[in-house]
């Protein structure tokens, strides 16, 4: 499916990003929540432990970035999800390639009551 650009309508496009302590991905969608592209930091070519450093993590996102800017998707708004250590740099991977970042919002889900207590052992 191709996406066209409207002149009279803004195209506002949607970064999600799940950074895990082993991988990245990156997600870019439309405003419905279709998918439109993604990317990995295994499918830019980062095997093993190098798939959750800052580099790979900003090299997605570029990757992403820079199919949102050739598309004309020129706005975005970015969901960020997780704890890994390339959340910062992914950010700077997509306004590295032109994309105007409109909001940055974390979507972490946090536990509210903790794990359950484990039994006492018995003797």
């Amino acid at each position: 499916m191709e996406y066209k650009v409207s002149k009279n309508k803004k195209n506002i496009v949607i970064f999600h990003i799940l950074c895990t302590f082993n991988n990245i991905i990156i997600t870019l969608s439309d405003i419905k929540g279709n998918s439109i592209y993604w990317a990995t930091a295994s499918s830019v070519g980062f095997k093993g432990f190098k798939k959750s450093t800052p580099y790979a993590a900003q090299t997605a996102a570029e990757k992403v970035g820079r199919y949102a800017y050739d598309k004309n998707f020129k706005e975005a708004k970015i969901f960020i999800k997780g704890g890994g250590a390339g959340r910062d740099h992914a950010i700077r991977g997509i306004f590295n390639c032109g994309v105007d970042i409109l909001s940055i919002s974390d979507v972490t889900t946090t536990p509210h009551n903790g794990c359950r207590v484990k039994k006492a052992r018995r003797n």
